[in-house]
């Protein structure tokens, strides 16, 4: 972030915001002495504080501490401009306080307290809040109150499959989107399989049609399915309390589909008012829907960000160091790849597929020259690797080091290469002992 101009303040004010009341610790500039009070959620009684303050400190810059960005009490004091507001992440409080209060103990007016601790020790640390246009901030919060309403449809459209496949499951099948003004139009008219069934030909096919249903092909097809419809179940029981909760969910869809379309309407007209709509509504796969949350999440203070890697870290998208070296399949020691590609002690080793041979015998009761030893074949190494001669365990061989620049891991691997070597070349002339190389895990 870029760092805020240094600001000479009257006085410094920490709080701790609640739905019904906030706790204030004022400190005025110079003076060591703290006020506390408390401070009504009225209009009233934030205005008549919010006047004193001008008053008493003649009309100088205040700073003020607290631990949201927006919100009710945001909106209140941004409407006087000798406030200056340092919005805090409460992880941040809560950290802050958890280093000095090992007993976890927690009141109001002492979060207040270091509140203001925090904006007096570390106000470089903190970034003044600095709203943007209005039409920005109204389409923030258009885009945000849009995509709350469309959890709501899918929870509602959830819901309402869970109750159909209880006794009615062919709509289902019949229907492929369930968040449409045509399937709710459908439940509502004929909301179990009986009355589908009892239905004729003709005015169900007219229903499609009036709903902009041009496939004649669907239509029969769905015609047929309705009318060779058997019900799952004929208890009353099950049946009566299931289509009263799909009529009364069919009503919160038709509202929330309706809702969604008119903060659609306003999103793009709010939208096209914006100079830079035209960069995000170009981009490739940028929607309607998408195009406006793009504009949003950028923002007009482009400011903020001095860099991209400060915006890839504000978006979640940079990678650390080490996770990019894993990325690469470097080790991170050093600038070369691991030999087989990938981390050492990262990551589950792989399955091989079963190797072909003669299946394996290894019952107690089978003669020991039938039984046949599992066949032998390489393992993926991880660096660090024993092998396996006739069965037994023989001694461990390295890997050759990823970097050679290290003339102690030359002399281990040379070392340990020579001592695995020597069983071997005692063997006689002419045997093959096989060996497995296996990951340790």
């Amino acid at each position: 972030m870029i760092p805020q101009p240094e600001t000479e303040f009257a006085a410094f004010v920490g709080i701790d915001w609640a739905d019904t009341k906030h706790d204030i610790c004022l400190q005025p500039a110079g003076i060591d002495k703290l006020e506390f009070a408390v401070l009504p959620h009225r209009s009233d009684a934030i205005e008549q504080w919010a006047c004193s303050l001008r008053k008493r400190f003649q009309g100088r810059p205040v700073a003020v501490c607290l631990e949201i960005a927006k919100g009710p009490l945001v909106y209140a004091l941004q409407k006087y401009d000798f406030l200056i507001l340092f919005p805090i992440n409460p992880v941040t409080l809560a950290k802050y306080r958890e280093a000095f209060t090992p007993s976890h103990a927690k009141a109001d007016p002492s979060d207040a307290e270091i509140a203001l601790e925090l904006l007096l020790c570390h106000r470089d640390k903190l970034t003044a809040l600095s709203p943007q246009s209005a039409s920005m901030r109204t389409l923030e919060r258009l885009v945000e109150q849009r995509r709350r309403l469309v959890g709501d449809r899918n929870r509602i459209t959830n819901r309402l499959t869970a109750a159909l496949k209880q006794y009615y499951p062919e709509v289902l099948n019949c229907f492929e989107e369930k968040d449409t003004l045509l399937f709710c139009d459908f439940l509502a008219r004929w909301p179990t399989p009986g009355d589908a069934k009892h239905a004729r030909k003709v005015t169900l096919a007219a229903f499609f049609r009036a709903h902009h249903v041009r496939s004649a092909g669907l239509i029969e097809e769905r015609l047929r399915v309705m009318k060779s419809v058997t019900p799952l179940t004929e208890d009353v029981a099950v049946i009566t309390p299931n289509r009263l909760l799909v009529q009364a969910l069919v009503e919160q869809l038709r509202v929330a589909l309706r809702a969604i379309a008119r903060f659609d309407a306003e999103i793009n007209t709010v939208s096209k008012t914006l100079t830079d709509y035209p960069l995000f509504s170009g981009l490739p796969g940028a929607g309607t829907a998408l195009a406006p949350r793009l504009l949003v999440a950028f923002g007009e203070q482009r400011e903020r960000y001095v860099s991209a890697a400060e915006f890839q870290k504000y978006t979640g998208m940079r990678q650390s160091p080490k996770a990019a070296a894993r990325s690469i399949g470097s080790t991170g020691d050093c600038d070369a790849q691991h030999s087989c590609g990938r981390p050492s002690s990262n990551g589950r080793p792989k399955r091989l597929p079963d190797p072909s041979g003669p299946a394996l015998i290894t019952g107690s009761n089978v003669p020991k020259a039938v039984r046949v030893r599992p066949p032998y074949g390489p393992w993926p190494s991880s660096g660090s690797a024993f092998s396996i001669a006739v069965g037994k365990t023989e001694r461990r061989m390295m890997n050759p080091p990823t970097s050679m620049r290290s003339s102690v891991a030359v002399r281990r691997y040379s070392h340990h290469s020579r001592g695995f070597q020597k069983p071997l070349d005692r063997q006689p002339q002419g045997v093959t002992l096989p060996v497995a190389r296996r990951q340790l895990v």
